[in-house]
């Protein structure tokens, strides 16, 4: 039962992560016709998970983006690590409008899903799913600082994380 759930908490983690980035895949400019403009580049930064049991861990990221030249389409590499496990990902966003729609994926753990959602004063609204996890977030930009805040109701309830473009 165990490893049951030191994998499941894995999992969950590994998705959570993937919804920073996805969320963190939003663009500086929030004008509905070039959501991703003048995102490409590195950014780097830290945060906090949650667990359902109340336990909290450091993460790290870094992340490269790059965007299409209209700013309406994005490909993303995430790297994250916490004290007790890392991964690698990568994310196609795509806007239609103020429409948000991408897929995602974690090759080494066999795990892949979609993100929705929309654009719009600023701050980016995403429902984020995969197998067996499913989560709702928030992105506020501001000059060249993101913070990102994600709710579940899975294993990871919370994860917060801020970067920044360097």
């Amino acid at each position: 039962m165990k490893l049951f759930a030191s994998r499941l908490i894995r999992k969950s983690t590994i998705a959570a992560g993937v919804i920073a980035g996805l969320t963190l895949s939003a663009s500086t400019s929030f004008a509905q016709n070039a959501p991703f403009a003048g995102f490409a580049g590195n950014w780097s930064g830290k945060g906090m998970v949650t667990l359902s049991d109340g336990s909290k861990e450091n993460i790290r990221c870094r992340a490269s983006y790059r965007v299409n030249v209209t700013g309406t389409a994005l490909k993303q590499n995430l790297r994250c690590a916490s004290d007790s496990y890392q991964f690698d990902l990568s994310s196609d966003v795509v806007s239609e409008g103020s429409q948000l729609t991408g897929t995602w994926s974690e090759a080494s753990r066999n795990l892949f899903g979609s993100v929705r959602g929309r654009a719009s004063d600023g701050e980016i609204e995403v429902f984020v799913e995969a197998a067996g996890f499913a989560a709702n977030l928030t992105l506020r930009t501001r000059g060249n600082k993101q913070s990102v805040s994600i709710a579940s109701k899975g294993e990871i309830r919370n994860v917060s994380i801020t970067m920044t473009r360097g």
